[in-house]
């Protein structure tokens, strides 16, 4: 199997991709590769250009933003399938707002986000799968927050009632 039947192959497994015409498979091996990373890499950190977006095959890779007198702090963890870097292809945030770091050896694919900007533009049925995908990612990632923030706040709202 050549390069870029195996990198068809890997995109054709991810489930949101499994509805998409066989010529669009085309056009997004020709924006994206496959890449191995061993656990402990910064796949890229909090600040940095918008650049590429991932999806996880294999592995888990951490979400992680830098909390000023605490440190950096694990926000998520991405498992397989799950899709890391999603606003890159929004058109307002232009850098990074969290660091993701690999926790296991991973295979992952990856993006050019400006690329695929461009082919959502030019195919809306690819667009709009695209698009529905970071949307149900984003609305996840949202809900992920609020129990996180119900957590945090039910915490100090204990420790303010033993004072």
């Amino acid at each position: 199997m050549t390069p870029e039947q195996e990198l068809i192959s890997a995109l054709q497994t991810i489930p949101w991709f499994q509805d998409l015409n066989p010529e669009y498979f085309d056009k997004l091996a020709g924006i994206s590769s496959l890449i191995e990373v061993e656990a402990g890499e910064k796949l890229y950190q909090q600040g940095d250009k918008q650049d590429y977006i991932y999806v996880v095959l294999k592995g888990r890779v951490a979400v992680e933003i830098a909390i000023p007198g605490k440190g950096r702090t694990r926000i998520y963890t991405a498992e397989p399938i799950e899709m890391l870097g999603w606003s890159s292809v929004t058109p307002v945030v232009r850098q990074r707002t969290a660091s993701a770091v690999t926790v296991l050896p991973c295979l992952l694919v990856r993006m050019k986000a400006s690329k695929l900007q461009k082919l959502c533009d030019q195919n809306h049925s690819l667009g709009y799968v695209v698009m529905r995908r970071i949307a149900n990612v984003a609305a996840s990632r949202l809900l992920v927050t609020r129990f996180q923030l119900l957590d945090i706040f039910s915490h100090s709202s204990d420790e303010g009632s033993n004072v």
